[in-house]
This record gives C-alpha cells, sequence and structure tokens, in this order.
C-alpha cells in the first residue's frame, strides 16, 4: 500500500501514525498507543535557566524555512523510525501544507527543529532533534506558544518521554486521546497565521497560563 498523503491524514484523523523499525527497513507499521503523550496547551514548563537562554539572544526562530534539513536532523541519529518512505511521505505533506517545521538558528546554523502534522485544530508532533544546548527546548516553547495563539486545541506527542514530561508534558489514556482528537478535528486553526514571537513574547505569553 502506497504511503500517500491522503492515507496518511486518514490515519492521523482515527488517532494512528506510523513507523519503521529502523531507516532501512522499507516495512511500514501503525501505531495506536493505549496511552498517548499530549502536551496540555496551558502546560508547558519554562525553567529560569531556559528563560535566561531565551532572553540572551542570539538565536533565529523560523516556520518551515527548511522543512527537508529538519526532517534530517530528526532522523540523523543512531536509531530512527524515518525511513525513505516515511521522509518521502512527510516532504509532501509538508508540500501540501499539511506538514509544518519549526527551525532554530544559531549564527545560520540549524541548531534544532521540530516537525509535525496539522489537521483541524490538531498538531501531530513527530519529532524533534537538537545540536545545540537547549535547541530543542526553545524549539518546543516556541511551538506551543504558536499553536495556543493560533487556535490549536491538541499538541499530540504520541508518547511521553522523561524530557517531554519535564517540560509538561502527561500521559492519558487512549479514548481520552479520542475524545480529544474528535473535538480538536471539528474546529480549524492555522499554524502559519502572522504571529510575533520575540523570546519576551513567548515566555511571558508561556508563563502567564501554566
Amino acid at each position: 500500500m502506497s504511503l500517500t498523503p491522503e492515507l496518511l491524514l486518514r490515519a492521523y484523523a482515527v488517532g494512528i501514525f506510523p513507523m519503521a523499525e529502523h531507516r532501512d527497513d522499507p516495512e511500514i507499521f501503525w501505531v495506536d498507543p493505549q496511552r498517548r503523550g499530549v502536551f496540555p496547551l496551558n502546560g508547558f514548563h519554562i525553567s529560569r535557566s531556559l528563560a535566561r537562554r531565551m532572553r540572551r539572544g542570539g538565536l533565529d526562530v523560523t516556520i518551515d524555512r527548511d522543512f527537508g534539513a529538519v526532517l534530517d536532523g530528526c532522523a540523523d541519529r543512531a536509531e530512527t523510525w524515518i525511513n525513505a518512505d516515511l521522509r518521502k511521505a512527510y516532504q509532501t505533506l509538508f508540500n501540501a501544507g499539511h506538514a509544518h517545521s519549526l527551525e532554530v538558528w544559531e549564527d545560520g546554523f540549524l541548531a534544532g527543529g521540530v516537525y509535525g502534522v496539522t489537521l483541524g485544530a490538531a498538531f501531530f508532533g513527530e519529532s524533534m532533534f537538537s545540536r545545540r544546548t537547549d535547541a530543542s527546548k526553545i524549539a518546543l516553547a516556541y511551538l506551543v506558544d504558536r499553536l495556543r495563539e493560533t487556535g490549536f486545541v491538541l499538541f499530540d506527542t504520541q508518547f511521553l518521554t522523561p524530557h517531554l514530561a519535564s517540560l509538561g508534558a502527561v500521559e492519558i489514556p487512549r479514548a481520552e486521546y479520542h475524545r480529544m482528537l474528535e473535538k480538536a478535528l471539528a474546529e480549524n486553526a492555522d499554524f502559519n497565521r502572522p504571529l510575533v514571537q520575540t523570546p519576551q513574547d513567548v515566555i511571558q505569553r508561556i508563563t502567564q497560563t501554566s
């Protein structure tokens, strides 16, 4: 079965997502976890040290500037679930406007980033990477702020890792996730809506609601 954009979007709409065992495995399997990781959009934790790093500056945060490079950054590790077919499928979704990336740059170098799929008012976070200290945390802070400010109601992280839990992500039962997903799919959000995101803006908005 071809991994078309239409198939991917149908899968996300019913709460499942694709993975491969490793980058060289041509087989795709579908996942529907019993317990799902989600990021409450009013529950992101910005530590004092992270806030200081964000205020220090020297970083540029962009949206959809280099989706392919973010994909490659996410797959650039010893073990990855992103095989060639998945990379091609997500790039096609991006070209169709259903996938997005957020990049963190330092002196022109891609220091970190995150990408995911959008459908209705749901953002399905797929993967992130970091090549500099705190780059992935900064990417997530900017992403959570953007999702909140542009109308999203669900940030799906698929699984809960210790790293995500330390930033405020939680784990919920499958049935609760499906209720949240149904609600999110009935609403609209615009990931690319113009939004001023200075470090101070992001810190202030997040800390006011967390």
